[in-house]
């Protein structure tokens, strides 16, 4: 049967338009996810510069979705625009680390509260079976698994809250304090906090509320103490970076 003129013209846009625009949505979501994942992980430092091109090859797409997926990680401060030179990696500042330290701090201490009240016993199980899990990783596994599965535990921990907000404003800041630690850090220790994760799970359990917020406030002192926020200490971690890429 021979088309009308206007079935031609409304054809291409109702069977191409609205799938494009899905498509360009899921990749750009995958995008974001995996420059998330790899900044999270470490594999990309600080002030290492973001390749738009290679990105848009790499998923098939044009550099327009590209830097959308780019354009909301600089808005999750994941990542920053210089201009005229290109989107890097985020270089959190020694006043924007003290300002998220401070921040989580004040958020965990509300999300143990509503953990306290809203928690089943059968979430807090599974929640210790992750620290069986961290134990273990500790013991056997690599640096990567030890970071990936640490960070785990806060956001699985802040889901029993029962507040999606909540767990996406901590699951933001771990996120940026990631780049913090990777800038800062000064004392790694060889272990991932499994010990304190165990501990603050049995507090959960016997419903105590202020030895788990106490546990909680010595196990993010820890983590605070292993950097040392001055700009050399910073200064130090960008060259040391540049050496590794370069040798």
């Amino acid at each position: 049967m021979k088309k009308t003129r206007r079935q031609s013209l409304k054809s291409p846009a109702t069977a191409n338009g609205p799938a494009d625009s899905s498509d360009n949505d899921d990749v750009s979501e995958r995008i974001r996810n995996t420059l998330a994942a790899a900044i999270g992980e470490g594999a990309l430092k600080p002030g290492t510069k973001i390749l738009e091109e290679a990105i848009a090859e790499h998923f098939g797409v044009s550099r327009t979705v590209v830097r959308g997926a780019l354009g909301v990680l600089e808005s999750d401060h994941l990542l920053e625009r210089k201009r005229n030179r290109g989107t890097f990696v985020a270089e959190p500042s020694i006043d924007q680390a003290k300002s998220l330290f401070e921040a989580r701090r004040k958020l965990e201490r509300l999300l143990l509260e509503l953990v306290i009240s809203r928690a089943t016993r059968e979430q807090l199980d599974a929640l210790e079976r992750l620290t069986d899990e961290e134990e273990h990783i500790h013991q056997h596994g690599d640096e990567k698994s030890k970071t990936v599965l640490s960070g785990k535990f806060h956001i699985v921990l802040a889901e029993l809250a029962g507040n999606p907000v909540l767990t996406e404003m901590l699951s933001k800041i771990v996120a940026r304090l990631s780049l913090v630690m990777s800038l800062y850090e000064e004392d790694r220790k060889d272990d991932c906090g499994a010990d304190h994760h165990r501990m603050i799970v049995t507090a959960l359990k016997a419903k105590d509320l202020a030895k788990a917020q106490d546990l909680m406030e010595h196990h993010l002192a820890d983590i605070e103490g292993r950097v040392r926020l001055t700009e050399g200490q910073g200064d130090r971690h960008t060259f040391l970076a540049v050496l590794e890429n370069f040798s």
